[in-house]
């Protein structure tokens, strides 16, 4: 995940790509052009010092989380929106666009940006933004400093403190259904303190909005890709359309593989603790002989991201710079150490240049691995449009779902068994029966699709856009997993908790989930032109490492940010509109396999 900053999304929202070379701007030396590009040039002398600022308070605050440094980055985060949604940087943003016709298209588009970061923070009402900056850093805080409790002590005590990874792990490995449970209910304690955070914040946040015209923060966010709610909700919905036969059949099989499992009848929707992952957002373990996680146990958690920044060197990226090493907090926290971190894997950007950082806490298995492969990409495309020809204002991308769509393109490239036999790890012996990886596979983006274009786009957008009432989070959030993914609770879930809130995206990075679910189309995509056109291999067994070509093609996205339309990059990159052609191409295959499998079950839910 890319880090952001809301008080920053002027400057840093995300990175696209292009594949053809950038047509040359009409040369436009207009009075409007000569004042704009002025103006432009003084809001970044100011921007960008104070972007850096709320950043590196904002890492300090996620690395070791103490009220003091949350109360620090409010304070940097609020001088950040008091500039960036400035009275005057709005005025005078506006008046230069009601001239765009006089302004090259760089210069239109710095302005665009500017004035959808203002709308984020708009200084026609400080008071109200001034308490959303407060009210996200303390959110940020209960969220990153949240201790688990696997099992309860006496007198209210935790007998058995756990972090994220530790329930993880639980739900990874064990088989033991009270276990599971125990597990799948502590991962949802930390939803209750965060809930009065999240009301208050469903008001601050769509007053913010409203104020500059959107009907909702919903709509706000939704305006980066040049869409309405409606439009959105639409390209979601077609997916899920789509998708929704080799969706149906994988969850078939699942639910009657995990009741055979576990010894239980096969239930109509399948019980959110029978799966391994907290939301149910992907199924891994359920496809025998694929687990990659033996193929680690002799590894280091640097060994896991030097192998990623492999990749990427050997496609002609240069090494990553040594600040990279120094300021990265990378692992989890030693045994014993009382730091509290943030949780969630992300990628930094902190000054726009060479500053850049992750947050991970890698140990030694596959999932790490794909993760290391996917922030990396992040930290790729960061350094790739940190350059003179990409004006500050545009070192970001066409939308965000570019930027998710590159990182999870090289952990889908990670998990090739042509790559995982040429840096060592898999042996002919360990290579997984095709169908059994294709299946796999499909249990992590396949699976994905219900959960991010379903049951977060849609409860956020309700969240926002209608205004829901906290009283009936708990039931619209249930009913949403329910639809869309078809996975049920253990058992009765009280109204008064937040479910909902467990999801990191949900207080921090919140109304743009969808990000992930375009992200997935555009990687597919991607993936298809890399397989097919430049390497002429099969999709599904493809060795981009070591190639020129790929590289060549991929530095051609990453380096332009965002000088260009989305609509046009994504046609010039692959030939095609946005959508899910490819991915469906991908796992063509697994159709008839599971027409197969599923014959004479019953598949409703």
């Amino acid at each position: 995940m890319r880090q952001r900053f809301w008080v920053l999304s002027a400057i840093l929202l995300s990175a696209a790509g292009l594949v053809l070379a950038q047509p040359t701007a009409p040369r436009k030396n207009t009075a409007a052009e000569r004042v704009a590009r002025a103006f432009l040039e003084t809001m970044t002398d100011v921007l960008k010092p104070t972007a850096r600022v709320a950043a590196e308070a904002a890492w300090v605050a996620a690395t070791d989380v103490t009220p003091e440094h949350t109360g620090a980055r409010a304070g940097a985060e609020k001088v950040a929106a008091a500039l960036s949604g400035s009275r005057l940087l709005i005025e005078r943003t506006r008046a230069f666009l009601d001239k765009e016709g006089d302004l090259t298209e760089p210069t239109a588009r710095q302005l665009r940006k500017l004035l959808l970061g203002a709308a984020e923070n708009p200084g026609t009402i400080p008071d109200v933004v001034s308490r959303r900056v407060e009210a996200e850093a303390k959110q940020s805080g209960i969220l990153d400093g949240y201790t688990f409790c696997l099992r309860p002590g006496r007198s209210g005590t935790c007998a058995r403190p756990a972090s994220a990874n530790d329930i993880d792990g639980v739900l990874r490995k064990s088989r033991n259904l009270p276990e599971r449970l125990q597990a799948w209910q502590a991962s949802k304690e930390i939803g209750g303190p965060l809930k009065p955070g999240l009301v208050e914040l469903q008001t601050l946040r769509n007053r913010v909005a409203r104020e500059m015209g959107y009907s909702s923060f919903f709509a706000l966010q939704v305006a980066d890709y040049g869409m309405t709610v409606a439009e959105m909700m639409a390209l979601l919905d077609a997916t899920l359309e789509t998708t929704k036969p080799l969706y149906d059949g994988l969850h078939c099989w699942a639910k009657y593989t995990l009741g055979a499992r576990y010894h239980k009848p096969v239930p109509r929707l399948i019980p959110a603790h029978w799966l391994d992952n907290r939301w149910a957002q992907a199924w891994p373990g359920l496809v025998e002989g694929t687990t990659l996680d033996p193929l680690f146990k002799d590894k280091t958690g640097p060994s896991i991201i030097r192998s990623a920044e492999d990749f990427y060197v050997s496609l002609g990226f240069p090494r990553l710079p040594g600040s990279f090493w120094e300021k990265s907090d990378l692992y989890p926290p030693a045994k014993g150490s009382t730091r509290k971190k943030n949780s969630h894997a992300s990628a930094w950007h902190i000054d726009g240049e060479t500053d850049v950082r992750s947050l991970m806490s890698v140990e030694p298995n596959a999932q790490w691995f794909g993760t290391a492969h996917h922030e990396l990409g992040h930290i790729y495309y960061y350094l790739s449009y940190a350059v003179p020809d990409v004006p500050y204002l545009l070192r970001a991308g066409a939308n965000r779902a570019f930027h998710e769509a590159i990182g999870e393109l090289a952990k889908l490239a990670s998990q090739q068994t042509p790559y995982l036999k040429r840096i060592g790890l898999m042996r002919g012996q360990d290579a997984p029966n095709a169908t059994q990886w294709l299946m796999e596979s499909a249990m992590e983006s396949i699976v994905f699709l219900p959960w991010s274009a379903g049951t977060m786009s849609h409860f956020e957008r309700d969240l926002y856009e209608d205004a829901l009432p906290s009283a009936e989070w708990q039931d619209r959030w249930w009913q949403h997993v329910a639809r869309y993914q078809g996975v049920e609770p253990p058992g009765p879930r009280p109204a008064g908790l937040c479910d909902a809130c467990t999801k990191t995206h949900i207080n921090d990075d919140a109304a743009q989930y969808y990000d992930y679910a375009l992200a997935t189309l555009i990687k597919f995509q991607l993936h298809r032109h890399i397989c097919a056109k430049i390497l002429k291999q099969d999709v599904r067994s493809c060795d981009y490492a070591g190639s020129d070509a790929v590289g060549k093609f991929l530095r051609g996205i990453l380096k332009v940010g965002a000088m260009r339309d989305w609509r046009a990059l994504i046609r010039e990159a692959t030939g095609e509109d946005i959508g899910p052609g490819a991915l469906m191409e991908f796992y063509q295959p697994l159709q008839d396999e599971l027409d197969r499998r599923n014959a004479g079950k019953d598949c409703s839910r």
